[in-house]
């Protein structure tokens, strides 16, 4: 046998309580770090005004304007390299005997061996299908850096290389953001890497502006008050990995803003600062 009607249903036609406000939105820590994907840019090619288009996407993007101080725009590699021309049609591209040989043996296209091979400085290994070399920037990664994914309208006959200067692209972008919206984020220029023993790739800084790449903490406590003698930390490769988990792989969002993240303040570059001396390589 049904009870009385309760409070809040329809039996008997008995109203329920009238709704309450919305519970309002947590308060966002100050130490918080905030991860937003800039919406979407148009497929890029050679040529275009990348720092606009990147612009046109913070404008577009809830929640990021206006900039604020410590602010970081990172932006990918590749879009960087399509509209810097950064890209090798493999129509023109003659293999060497050398590059032939490899690909033959593991499945590659010789053609995109070949280019690997043009970019690269020195070839550390060459096994298992992979090349890993240095390239001219100093960078020492798989293929070179050469990259057949994500290329757009040309996939499959274009590869794509690194810019020829990741820092001097993100002061570009930096300066141009300024400009427009009046406050000048850092900015990173990131790319997907490997590391030495270990599974899986993680997206690492390439190119900065805006900020030290590197915070020093050399000399100071730790939580048991005893002095670091070691540890410094990789603030742009920290920033590039925490905006690849919102960019992803296939989205097509080349671009997002990480906020929170407190970078080291001053002018720094990857490549002046961050790659290691060989000098001190221990295992070159």
């Amino acid at each position: 046998m049904s009870g009385p009607p309760r409070a809040g249903t329809a039996g008997g036609g008995v109203p329920g309580p009238a709704p309450g406000p919305a519970p309002a939105e947590p308060t966002r820590p100050a130490d918080a770090l905030l991860v937003l994907p800039l919406a979407p840019l148009p497929e890029v090619h050679a040529g275009d005004d990348l720092a606009t288009l990147v612009g046109d996407a913070l404008a577009a993007t809830p929640g990021t304007l206006p900039l604020r101080p410590g602010d970081v725009v990172v932006v990918t590699q590749k879009v960087v390299s399509k509209a810097e021309g950064a890209a090798v049609d493999l129509a023109g591209v003659e293999p060497r005997p050398e590059a032939v040989a490899f690909a033959g043996r593991w499945g590659r296209d010789p053609r995109q061996v070949e280019v690997v091979l043009r970019e690269a400085v020195r070839v550390v290994r060459m096994a298992n299908g992979v090349i890993i070399a240095e390239t001219r920037h100093g960078f020492v990664l798989a293929n070179a850096g050469v990259d057949a994914s994500n290329v757009g309208p040309g996939s499959g006959r274009v590869v794509l290389l690194l810019p020829a200067d990741p820092d001097a692209s993100a002061r570009r972008i930096r300066d141009a953001l300024a400009a427009r919206f009046g406050t000048a984020p850092g900015v990173v220029i990131s790319d997907s890497l490997g590391r030495p023993w270990r599974f899986g790739i993680t997206d690492l800084a390439i190119g900065v502006a805006g900020f030290r790449p590197l915070e020093d903490l050399r000399g100071t406590p730790d939580a048991d008050g005893r002095t670091m003698a070691a540890t410094v930390r990789a603030v742009a490769d920290e920033i590039a990995s925490a905006a690849e988990l919102v960019l992803g792989k296939s989205a097509r969002r080349p671009a997002a803003l990480v906020r929170g993240a407190s970078p080291p303040p001053g002018d720094g570059s990857v490549r002046a600062d961050v790659l290691m001396p060989p000098e001190l390589d221990l295992f070159r």
